[in-house]
């Protein structure tokens, strides 16, 4: 993210440049950057810290491109595995173009919305726009009161009201973010929408079919692998065969192990379902998914696993 590239007040001028998108877990920023960007490129729950990675979007329009970095959220640290997290998000808040932060129109603003906010001041560089999130879950005078309450935070460089789920004024956000760039030539190939590699896109799915239902202790603890991938004949020529993909759920404790498995293997087998018609929506053909759950003890506090996991 640190490509020469000049200023220019040229309205019609092609600009490109970074934003990352920050806020409280749960308030629409993977499912924002998946509705920008008109793919499923982060993966999206409920549960806190979902995204491990600074992952990138590629918006692709005539007069610019928009790379949007999904971050994992600010938040304090309690493992090693946090503390790594938030080096990643101070990293990439310090190098992109514009910071987005995303705030809900049907909850009010809470110590958790103050904290980010406040931390909005150590990234000088960073043009702000605050993104209100929700809006086809919120009545109009909530909508009015809550935009009222953001412009009391600081001097925004720009208001945005979206829903993601409804595509309300989503080219409005993408129009406003792209004028806040800086005159550039295209950063990356016009067909590319995400710089992710194929086996962390398919380890991600897979851990998202995961989160689905468990506990709240378990989402931190969970980590998943693509270990193998083999390919099978096709039974006709011309046609993809069968890739058969060899993964690996991690877990901390034998006794979360017992959770993701399930009775006799069902919810293990419900996670690979979801997962592998996920999979095969990515990579446009069909596959045969293999899950093993491992233990791997204490690995957000271990440097060598975290190596191991990618982190």
């Amino acid at each position: 993210m640190n490509e020469e590239r000049s200023e220019s007040t040229d309205a019609t001028a092609f600009r490109a440049g970074f934003v990352s998108f920050v806020g409280r877990p749960n308030v629409g920023k993977s499912t924002l950057t998946n509705a920008l960007v008109g793919e499923k490129i982060a993966i999206t729950s409920p549960k806190p810290q979902t995204t491990r990675r600074a992952i990138r979007g590629i918006l692709h329009r005539p007069d610019g491109q928009l790379i949007i970095v999904d971050t994992p959220g600010i938040h304090r640290p309690r493992t090693l595995l946090g503390e790594r997290l938030n080096a990643l998000v101070e990293a990439t808040l310090g190098d992109v173009d514009v910071i987005g932060f995303c705030v809900p129109a049907n909850e009010k603003l809470g110590p958790g919305d103050r904290f980010i906010n406040d931390r909005l001041d150590d990234f000088p560089r960073a043009k702000k726009v605050a993104i209100l999130t929700k809006v086809d879950e919120a009545s109009r005078p909530e909508i009015i009161d809550q935009l009222t309450r953001l412009g009391t935070l600081r001097e925004w460089d720009a208001v945005v009201p979206i829903s993601s789920v409804t595509g309300e004024q989503l080219d409005i956000v993408a129009d406003v973010l792209l004028d806040l760039m800086p005159e550039s030539p295209p950063l990356y190939e016009a067909e590319q929408t995400t710089d992710e590699g194929e086996d962390d896109r398919i380890a991600e799915l897979i851990r998202e079919a995961a989160l689905e239902g468990v506990r709240d202790e378990l989402p931190h603890s969970l980590a998943a692998t693509v270990d193998d991938r083999e390919e099978r004949d096709p039974k006709r020529e011309g046609e993809l065969g069968l890739l058969e993909i060899y993964a690996s759920l991690y877990v901390e404790r034998d006794s979360q192990k017992g959770i993701v498995i399930g009775k006799g293997g069902s919810r293990l087998r419900d996670v690979g379902e979801r997962a592998r018609r996920e999979i095969e929506e990515l990579l446009g053909r069909r596959v045969y998914l293999s899950l093993r759950v491992k233990v791997l003890k204490e690995w957000q506090r271990d440097p060598k696993a975290l190596g191991r996991l990618g982190f």
